[in-house]
C-alpha cells in the first residue's frame, strides 16, 4: 500500500465532485476534497481517542478522534468511513453521519488540509488491536475530560478535532438515552 498512489476526490463548496488528484499534491495545493471524521462512544458515553502516529505526514503525534481519512475514488464516504476505522483501529462497527463541515488549515510542514468532512459517529465495546504505524496511543474519555484538555493543552490535539469536537458533542447530548448511552440509531 506504501507504494501505491493514493487520489482524493476534489469537491466543490457543496461537496460535488469536481476531479480527483494524487493526495500529497491536493495537500500541496490546497485544494477542496472529500473527507471523513469517525467518532466512536463506548456504552459510558465516552469517546475514543487516538494518538496519531509520529511519522503521519502531518499532525504525528497529536490526539484526534478515532480515525479520519478520505474516500478512494469510485468508493462511497459510507464505505470508505468502515474501511478506514478497520485499517487504523482494527475493528468494525456499523457508523452513521451526523452532519458535515468544511475547514482549511496550513502546517509548519507546507501542506494545507483543505477539507469537506463528512462526520461519523457509532459504538464498540470490545478488544480491538491498532495498527501501529497509524496510531501511537489510544484511549476513552468523557466528553467534560475531552473538553478541559482542549482547553488546557490545546496543541495537544488536530486541528479538525477542534472544529468538530464541539458539534459532536452536540450530537451527543441530544443523543443519549437515560443509562448514557449513545444511541447510534
Amino acid at each position: 500500500m506504501m507504494n501505491e498512489v493514493q487520489e482524493v476526490i476534489l469537491v466543490n463548496e457543496h461537496d460535488e465532485p469536481v476531479g480527483v488528484m494524487e493526495k500529497m499534491e491536493a495537500h500541496r495545493k490546497g485544494l477542496l476534497h472529500r473527507a471523513f471524521s469517525v467518532f466512536i462512544f463506548n456504552s459510558k458515553g465516552e469517546m475514543l481517542l487516538q494518538q496519531r502516529a509520529a511519522e503521519k505526514y502531518h499532525s504525528g503525534g497529536l490526539w484526534t478522534n478515532a480515525c479520519c481519512s478520505h474516500p478512494n475514488p469510485g468508493e462511497t464516504t459510507d464505505q470508505a468511513a468502515s474501511r478506514r476505522l478497520r485499517e487504523e483501529m482494527g475493528f468494525s462497527t456499523p457508523v452513521k453521519k451526523i452532519f458535515d463541515f468544511s475547514y482549511r488549515s496550513e502546517f509548519d510542514n507546507g501542506l494545507i488540509e483543505h477539507e469537506f468532512d463528512h462526520v461519523y459517529a457509532g459504538l464498540f465495546e470490545g478488544p480491538f488491536k491498532p495498527n501501529p504505524s497509524e496510531v501511537k496511543d489510544y484511549c476513552y474519555k468523557s466528553i467534560d475530560a475531552i473538553e478541559e484538555s482542549l482547553q488546557s493543552h490545546p496543541d495537544k490535539y488536530t486541528t479538525w478535532f477542534h472544529i468538530a469536537f464541539p458539534k459532536v458533542k452536540e450530537w451527543a447530548v441530544t443523543h443519549q438515552s437515560a443509562n448514557q448511552q449513545v444511541l447510534i440509531s
